[in-house]
């Protein structure tokens, strides 16, 4: 038996929440992504603050510190998603997330204490972070926009465009002196002498 797709932009019927009817595999999928996002940030509500300890400068411990309080708030901003779908909050282990944060904590491991190199080791990770994230809350904005759900995709849009400014931010940090002063240190963690 042949089944009819739909082409892209054809009307479908929606419910009284504003979800697409008959997609049950997207709506699955959605909520699973919310799940294993809202565990990814759970996550990092527990490893940020380890980095803002490793940090060397304080303009890279005081980004991650704004970092952990909009985390914080975007874990509840997930919980009004779960609320807004009819569902409780429920983590699923998000595999990527934790493999970052894994890495994150090997290059703290691997690099000298208060050095730069230190500082632009934890901006890096931290970048790769935040490219997950921002990849993650796209697609969930436009999927949320596809089932016909303009609230969900407002919520998701805020940390979104949260995490941009982040990683333009974590930039702006490295771009500041601390790659340069990186680059001057020498093996042993110290800037070589002129």
């Amino acid at each position: 038996m042949a089944t009819t797709k739909k082409k892209p932009g054809a009307q479908q019927t929606k419910s009284a929440s504003g979800a697409a009817k008959g997609n049950s595999q997207l709506e699955k999928f959605f909520l699973d992504s919310v799940k294993d996002i809202y565990w990814a940030e759970k996550a990092l509500t527990k490893a940020l603050p380890k980095m803002q300890k490793a940090a060397t400068t304080e303009q890279l411990q005081s980004a991650i510190g704004t970092h952990i309080v909009e985390t914080q708030e975007q874990v509840s901003r997930l919980e009004q998603v779960f609320q807004a779908l009819g569902k409780k909050p429920q983590a699923k282990k998000c595999d990527a997330m934790d493999g970052l944060i894994k890495e994150g904590e090997s290059i703290v491991e691997e690099t000298e204490d208060g050095s730069m190199t230190r500082d632009v080791a934890i901006i890096m990770a931290s970048q790769k972070i935040e490219h997950y994230e921002i990849a993650t809350y796209g697609g969930l904005v436009q999927l949320a926009r596809t089932m016909g759900n303009e609230e969900i995709a407002g919520i998701l849009e805020t940390t979104l465009e949260e995490e941009k400014e982040t990683d333009e931010i974590l930039t702006t940090i490295a771009e500041s002196d601390i790659n340069w002063e990186a680059e001057q240190e020498d093996s042993s963690g110290q800037e070589e002498e002129e």
